[in-house]
């Protein structure tokens, strides 16, 4: 499982490194031309499809990383059993959200048939708005290599919070400087 997880993690920077740096070359050569006086006329609608699909795939990395708003305090305030069953309950609203936003991504690509993007007329639609239903399955697949560790955790001494994690390292090393200091 772990080197699953780090094969689709891997993956996943990748492509979401290399939407963002073609979107930078992309905005600056829009920006560019326009200050030229030779505007693109794909330039609005194109950065604004790929800002999406940074969005999505990025939504889809950070969830793997768990990096997305949670409550561990709450969850780390039960005792283990219920921390299990509250972590299984959270995986189970998130799971199915993003299996109803992929499911009816799907319905909505179906509709987009034939359909092209207003600017480059040789683009479907269908391609640029694949990402809804692409995302959602990545952000379930994330979830699912991801939970493995965080029932571990939430068997344990508790999940791990990211957003405290830094925090608490620099207070902790503040206190040992002091104590340093004392002596």
């Amino acid at each position: 499982m772990t080197l699953l997880r780090t094969a689709f993690e891997r993956a996943l920077t990748a492509f979401v490194i290399f939407l963002l740096a073609l979107l930078a070359v992309v905005i600056l050569v829009g920006v560019a031309c326009r200050k030229l006086e030779i505007p693109l006329v794909w330039y609005d609608e194109g950065a604004s499809i790929m800002l999406a699909w940074l969005t999505y795939y990025g939504a889809a990395l950070a969830a793997l990383k768990r990096a997305h708003i949670g409550f561990p305090g709450l969850v780390n305030a039960m005792p283990p059993r219920l921390r299990v069953a509250a972590v299984l309950f959270g995986e189970a609203c998130v799971i199915g959200f993003f299996g109803l936003l992929t499911w009816f991504g799907v319905q909505v690509l179906q509709i987009l048939e034939g359909d092209t993007m207003v600017s480059l007329t040789w683009v479907p639609t269908q391609f640029t708005q694949s990402v809804i239903p692409i995302g959602g399955a990545l952000f379930i697949v994330a979830q699912l290599l991801s939970l493995p560790e965080v029932l571990r955790q939430a068997r344990g001494a508790g999940i791990v919070d990211h957003e405290q994690a830094p925090v608490a390292e620099v207070m902790q090393q503040g206190e040992t400087a002091v104590e340093g200091r004392a002596r």
